[in-house]
């Protein structure tokens, strides 16, 4: 029961993050980082560039929920700790990314 559980809860949170990199690659206004926060266009120098990269940003942080999905059919509390090391460790780590993509396109 409790693998189950583990999926119904790591597979849309790996869903939500796959579809924000998705949304943020293919929108044609520059994405944002977090809430409440804006680019405004003139701003960004390339805007599908900097899309395209916050995309693959997303994308490879919604590996943690996905590989920890698959973790949690053979051990959860492995998954577990695991899905809390990636989270822990990538929120800095996303918050750095971000910051190196802005300036690289920022004008």
């Amino acid at each position: 029961m409790e693998r189950i559980l583990w999926l119904i809860i790591m597979i849309p949170i790996g869903a939500l993050f796959t579809g924000l990199g998705i949304y943020a690659w293919k929108r044609k206004k520059p994405m944002w980082f977090y809430s409440g926060s804006t680019i405004k266009e003139r701003e960004i120098s390339d805007i599908p560039a900097y899309n395209r990269a916050n995309g693959i940003m997303w994308i490879c942080f919604s590996a943690v929920f996905w590989i920890s999905a698959i973790m949690g059919l053979f051990q959860v509390a492995f998954a577990g700790i695991f899905t809390a090391v990636g989270i822990f460790a990538g929120i800095p780590i996303l918050a750095f990314i971000y910051s190196r993509i802005y300036a690289k396109y920022k004008r």
